[in-house]
């Protein structure tokens, strides 16, 4: 018993030993592509400011204070028939925007007619979509209106395992980043959001969005580059 506690097994290999190939076919295979080394980093804001909101119209009330300017985050608990679109609708009354991606699991077809009504009358430019898995199945109807509005603001519309709900924004006035535990779909939950404005924070999520592997194959347009 003594000879087999201190026997040594270094450089041995059981492999090479029963005239087998140390590695099978399958570890030869190449991998799927991974969704890269994807980091978001951030600074501290200037003014970190705490609201509660009951509604889409408290929301509304509150914005005479609401003055957005760089190095602000907001952290806002919500309830009642406030989802992240309506944050959206918040940036939009204070600016144009320029630019939104938009990540959520799904959407209601309501959020997209009115990006189209937005898009027409100049106040959004373009905008491209990471939706769920679920997204085309689940809702076809609003699947098929994001196709043709991507094609109408010359956007980008990915398909892949997604929960996230971000909104990645560039104003003619300032950039914001929206983080909500709500999807761009009224549900009367409690949720919370914080809003960023910070061009930096911004731009790291445009570049994150940009390395993201679709499911799909009809996109619509290239992944944005900043400018």
């Amino acid at each position: 018993m003594a000879e087999l506690e201190n026997l040594s097994l270094e450089g041995f290999n059981l492999a090479t030993a029963l005239g087998m190939d140390p590695e099978p076919e399958a570890a030869k295979k190449t991998p799927p592509p991974e969704q890269g080394g994807i980091k978001v980093s951030h600074r501290m804001g200037a003014r970190q400011l705490w609201r509660k909101a009951a509604s889409e119209k408290a929301l509304e009330d509150a914005m005479p204070s609401w003055h957005f300017r760089e190095g602000d985050c907001y952290h806002c608990f919500s309830f009642g028939d406030v989802d992240s679109f309506s944050f959206f609708k918040m940036v939009l009354r204070q600016q144009p925007i320029k630019y939104a991606a938009i990540s959520t699991w799904c959407m209601a077809g309501e959020d997209v007619t009115d990006l189209r009504k937005w898009h027409e009358k100049g106040l959004v430019g373009r905008v491209d979509f990471f939706m769920g898995e679920i997204f085309k199945g689940s809702y076809p109807d609003v699947y098929a209106a994001t196709k043709e509005f991507i094609a109408e603001c010359g956007g980008r519309l990915v398909i892949f395992r997604n929960h996230s709900k971000v909104m990645a924004i560039e104003g003619e006035r300032f950039d914001c980043l929206i983080e909500s535990s709500a999807n761009i779909n009224t549900n009367p939950r409690s949720e919370n959001t914080v809003v960023t404005v910070d061009r930096d924070l911004v731009g790291a999520y445009i570049k994150l969005f940009s390395e993201i592997i679709p499911f799909n194959q009809d996109c619509g347009a290239e992944p944005y580059e900043r400018k």
